[in-house]
């Protein structure tokens, strides 16, 4: 099992498992001299983090992070850069019957053909924890990009959650909204409550609803990306659909452009449609993209009985955030190659 690496120039390998002793994060190749923020990391695995709220998993862990190497007196040193979380609050009595009986919807019985021993209790490296291995290294993706190219912004939301889908005005509002105020991160005052409701009776009732995260980056440099076989385009959608439970990834008019006449949608040089990127290469224009997510696996009695999010949209936010900000890191330090 040798793919747990991400990147190029700013490589992620993520170890751990879900109900395992702690999970985390290897980062190489972040320069020296970085200022670490402590609370920016912290805020981030807290906006990920289970039990944060009557709509998530009531699993609770405080997803504390230990720094074992690669900082020094709050600076990045150039070396590998190790973070921890240990896991604190493991049932793994929860899982002994998949040891032998495999969940409909999860991935027990395809790792099981293909690894033949595997840790099952929580879905092992399955799980949705490993994510927070993501979240980390891309808060530390963050950190650098925000000392040499601060004027990036990076903006997740839910956009669809079951049937609710959020207005086109909802949508133009979204960088002066704070997203963490809703806690399904729809912005949408008008059906937030609404949703609650349908997600709290889904935690009781054993049912689940998938939905739709879609994300803003503004003021991105232009010219990331590297044709042919790591196009912006297609490192952001690796990096995206790498995160368990995606089902489709779309920018700019996406599958919708299908029903575009060619004299309509290439009707201006920077032209919305296609969502910030040309050639593979961004344009400095604003990239919007939407990755869709099924229902959560757990369902009926096996959530019920479990700990479990009945709908993994508004806990998925942050970690396709963290995603971006560690594919533009790369991509931005592999630009400083190409010219001399």
């Amino acid at each position: 099992m040798s793919a747990n690496s991400f990147g190029h120039l700013f490589k992620i390998t993520t170890f751990g498992e879900s109900h395992g002793e702690a999970l985390g994060v290897v980062i190489d190749g972040c320069p020296s001299g970085v200022t670490f923020d402590h609370e920016l990391l912290l805020n981030n695995l807290k906006r990920r983090k289970p039990g944060q709220s009557s709509v998530t998993t009531s699993r609770n862990e405080s997803d504390t992070p230990e720094i074992l190497s690669g900082v020094f007196e709050n600076k990045t040193l150039g070396t590998p850069i190790c973070i921890i979380v240990r896991n604190q609050d493991q049932r793994s009595g929860d899982y002994d019957k998949i040891k032998t009986e495999s969940r409909i919807g999860h991935a027990d019985d395809t790792w099981i053909e293909k690894f033949g021993h595997v840790d099952h209790r929580g879905g092992g490296r399955a799980s949705g924890r490993e994510t927070l291995c993501r979240v980390i290294a891309g808060s530390v993706a963050q950190m650098l990009c925000r000392q040499i190219a601060p004027e990036i912004k990076v903006k997740g939301f839910a956009s669809q959650i079951a049937h609710f889908k959020l207005s086109e005005k909802e949508n133009q509002n979204i960088w002066d909204i704070n997203i963490d105020d809703f806690i399904t991160r729809f912005p949408s005052i008008e059906n937030n409550q609404k949703i609650v409701d349908l997600l709290e009776s889904a935690k009781k009732a054993g049912e689940s609803y998938g939905g739709q995260v879609e994300v803003h980056i503004k003021n991105i440099p232009k010219s990331l990306g590297q044709p042919v076989f790591h196009k912006f385009k297609s490192d952001l959608a690796s990096a995206v659909m790498s995160l368990g439970a995606t089902t489709s990834f779309e920018f700019g008019e996406g599958f919708n452009s299908a029903q575009i006449k060619g004299t309509d949608f290439h009707s201006q040089m920077n032209s919305p449609v296609y969502g910030g990127i040309r050639g593979g290469l961004t344009t400095g224009q604003l990239i919007d993209f939407r990755v869709g997510f099924k229902p959560t696996s757990s369902i009926k009695d096996t959530a019920k009985q479990g700990r479990h999010d009945p709908c993994i949209v508004p806990r998925a936010v942050p970690v396709v955030e963290a995603m971006v900000w560690i594919l533009i890191a790369d991509h931005m330090l592999w630009n400083r190659l190409d010219r001399v």
